[in-house]
This record gives C-alpha cells, structure tokens and sequence, in this order.
C-alpha cells in the first residue's frame, strides 16, 4: 500500500512539471524592416494590457514565453517609426518573419493644431520633464525583470552574468537613495575569466579603506600584493562602478531622478543639453517627437565618488509622446569634451565615450514603467604597459585589443506588480542587491522565466567562454 501511495506522488509530481513546461506558449521570430530588409534591433514585443514582452536582440530576433491564459489575448509588435504588427497570441506564427513598414508624421503638424503647444526641442523637452510627476508612478510597486551583465576586451568575454531581479520604488516623489531596493532572486550563468593585475583599481581600493590620498599605482609593486588581495579590491570597485544599486540611484536613472539635487535632467537641464526638434514619429498608432540631444555651455559632470567623471558633453536622440508629453525612449551619450577628460579617457580606455544608455519605457494603468536599460561604460582592469611610441609593441605585454575592457548591463522588465498586499508582502523578506554573489541554479525556476535573446555574436563568443569555465556554479 505504501509504495503504491509513493508510485501515485510520484505519477502527480511527473504530470505537474509536465503541465508546468507546457502551460505557456512560446513566441520566437525575426523582425526586419520591410523597406531595407534589415533586422530591426529594440523593436518591443508584448502582450496587449499586460505586462509580458521583451525587445528584440541585433539581429532582430526575439523569443517571448506567455502563459496559456492570454492566448486569445493580443500580440503586438512595435518600433519607433513603423507601423505595429497585431495579431492573437494563439494565432502568431512561428516560421513567418515579420516585416514592419515604415510609418512617419508631418512635422507640419505641429503648426496647425489650433492648441497652444511648445514648438521647440527645448520648450517640449521642459514639458515633458514637467509631466514626469503626473507620467511617473505616485505609488510603490515590485518590478521582476532580467539581468545580463557582461564584460570584455574587443576580442572576447571575459565576464557574464545572467540573473533574475526584482526592484522595489516607493514612487517617482521619493528619492531613489532612500526608497528604492533591488533583489537579485535567482542566477542562471556565472563565468569570470578576468586578469588580476589592476593596480589602480587597487590604489582606488587602498585609499577608500585607508584614507591615504596620496598612494600611487607606479609606487606599487605587484609580486608584493596578495592575489587575494587584489580580487578582493576588484570585487569593491564592480560594486561601486557596475551594481545595480548605484546605477539606479545614480544621475544616469535620468528621469527618475530629474528632481533630485544637480539632477542630469533637472532645472538647470539647458545648461549642460540643448534639445533640437528633428521630426514627429509614430509609435503602435500615437505619434512621439523625435529630439536631438546635443551639448550645451557647461561640462556635465556625473559626481561619482572616487572617480573623475566630469568633463562631459551629452548626444543623443529623445522620443517623447505627442499626446501626454510622456518619454517613450533616451538614447544618451556621454562625451570626453574637457581636455583632462579626453586625455584621461583616450589613456585608460581608449575612447572617447565613456557613457552609453538606452531606455525605453511601457505604459500601464497610464503610467510609464521602466521597460529596458542597456547601460555601457569602459573599465579599468588590466592596465598593462603604456608604450611611448607609434607602433611599439613590447613582448609579454597586452596589445590594445586585450588591454581595454568595457562592461554591458542590459535589464529587461516583464512582470510590474502594484498589489498593495503583494509589494507589502515583498518588503518583508531580506533583499540582497548583490549581482556578483554565486548563487545556486535552479533549473526549474529558469524554465519559463522570460529572458533576453542574445545576438548570434555574442553567442558564439559565449559558447568560447564556456569551453573554459563551468556553465553554472553552485
């Protein structure tokens, strides 16, 4: 009787993880332009007044898991500048590439509105950040999302990271300092193949921890520094530089801290952006201005403790909805302009651009939710020798393509919860924002959780990574 008691838990758990891995639907596909026939990259891909979707990867390509209850709900596929792609859930195919056509506004259409509506980049630009408190969330809500945190030289992987997270933020009123949280649930990939050789980041290091401000990395000697040590101090500056944490509260989380103190986007945002009208888009049927961002009087200066940030001139592109004035998408770069940026810049990392971001927004319940972030910024970790002149090239050193590294973090949200009881609930647990902790894999968690689509390049440049380190740690 007992073993026929254990045949039957045994039979109910088999068919529960079965009815579990086929309770969703899963959507896979390329989106290219119609024009052109070329991959269309960031193009979102949801599912109509919920919060499930992803973004398509380089090559345009994408793969969306939504569960059985919104089969007969809609699908729609979106890019700035075409026109959506609709069709139900149940009813997309899988073998058909889609194509979207091209789908652009009079910028005419500005003059004719009998309305009186801001005319130029700047005034539409300081209406919209002017909008952001009625745009924004006003009550706390638990954002779940997808984590890919990777690092390189221009030859390989050195780094990556893949992890679920959730972020907590009281509202869009409170500072992001005191009011914001982020969890990292769940790992999926852990693979370090970094160089232990930064004396500067370990300089960095010594000075934070011993207030000696006038260490040097050239009078350090190396075979006199444990390892332990050094891994120790590099550990320190990833957080500092590269966690979530200070990405979110920091200047660049632009719009959801425009009114904090010398906010990027605050009210002196003229001083360091100009914003110039380029043309009026179209977004899934609403039409979006298209701003150009361009560099103003002053320097901008991101203020980051222990490292020299400032110096800057802003590029980029800004899209904000026509109707509601509400920001859609910012395509952000931060320049060397000053002449001890632009030195300091071209020596330590070899270029000229030191910040790169993009992020996009969705609407739920009218109001605009992070959708995706991807944050790109060089890194100092394996400085090397400096060769003096043109073309010298010294043996056992690192050459520039192994030298220069550079870090990408890109967070895709797909779940936003604003149950009241649910966030509370949350609140009470402990919440550990530490990307860089190894945690074990669960495989039945990562089955059907909704994750980023990675380019056919990085890939294969993944797949060579793994051949020299473990797929996952426990």
């Amino acid at each position: 009787m007992r073993v026929n008691y254990f045949k039957h838990l045994l039979t109910l758990s088999i068919c529960f993880f079965w009815f579990s891995a086929v309770a969703q639907k899963e959507l896979k596909n390329k989106i290219s332009d119609f024009g052109t026939l070329m991959p269309i990259e960031s193009a979102s891909i949801y599912v109509q007044n919920t919060t499930i979707g992803t973004v398509s990867n380089a090559d345009g390509k994408f793969v969306l898991q939504v569960p059985n209850q919104f089969l007969n709900d809609t699908l729609v596929i979106s890019s700035i500048g075409f026109k959506s792609y609709k069709t139900l859930v149940n009813e997309f195919d899988n073998t058909q590439e889609i194509y979207l056509e091209e789908d652009i506004a009079s910028l005419d259409e500005i003059v004719l509105v009998a309305e009186t509506r801001p005319k130029t980049g700047n005034d539409i630009v300081l209406k919209a950040l002017e909008r952001l408190a009625v745009n924004m969330p006003e009550q706390p809500y638990l954002q779940k999302g997808f984590l890919r945190h990777k690092e390189r030289n221009r030859r390989e992987f050195k780094w990556l990271i893949e992890s679920a997270i959730t972020v907590y933020d009281s509202s869009y009123t409170s500072p992001a300092v005191s009011n914001l949280k982020i969890n990292v649930d769940q790992v999926r990939k852990s693979y370090d193949l970094r160089d232990v050789d930064s004396l500067l980041t370990y300089t960095a290091y010594l000075k934070e921890k011993t207030n000696r401000g006038n260490l040097q990395a050239r009078n350090l000697r190396r075979d006199t520094i444990k390892t332990s040590t050094l891994v120790k101090a590099i550990k320190w500056n990833d957080t500092r530089i590269n966690g979530l944490q200070n990405l979110f509260e920091s200047k660049l989380n632009v719009f959801r801290n425009a009114n904090s103190k010398r906010a990027l986007f605050g009210e002196d945002v003229l001083d360091t952006h100009q914003f110039r009208l380029d043309t009026i888009l179209v977004d899934n049927d609403r039409k979006l201005y298209k701003i150009e961002i361009a560099e103003s009087h002053q320097f901008i200066n991101l203020e980051t403790k222990g490292v020299f940030n400032d110096g800057y001139q802003a590029k980029g592109w800004l899209y904000v909805y026509y109707d509601t004035y509400a920001i859609k998408k910012l395509e952000y770069e931060l320049i060397a302009a000053s002449k001890a940026q632009k030195s300091r810049s071209k020596t330590l990392f070899d270029t000229q651009i030191n910040h790169k971001l993009i992020m996009t927004f969705r609407e739920y319940q009218e109001k605009m939710y992070l959708n995706y972030i991807y944050y790109e910024t060089p890194k100092l970790v394996n400085v090397g020798y400096k060769p003096t002149k043109p073309g010298e090239i010294i043996e056992g050193q690192p050459n520039t393509d192994e030298r220069f590294y550079y870090t990408v973090q890109e967070l895709l949200f797909t779940e936003i919860i604003v149950d009241p009881e649910k966030v509370d609930g949350a609140l009470q647990q402990s919440w550990d924002p530490d990307i860089f902790a190894v945690k074990p894999y669960n495989k039945e968690f990562w089955r059907n959780y909704n994750t980023l689509l990675e380019s056919e390049e990085d890939e294969k440049l993944i797949q060579d990574l793994t051949k020299r380190s473990s797929l996952f740690k426990d």
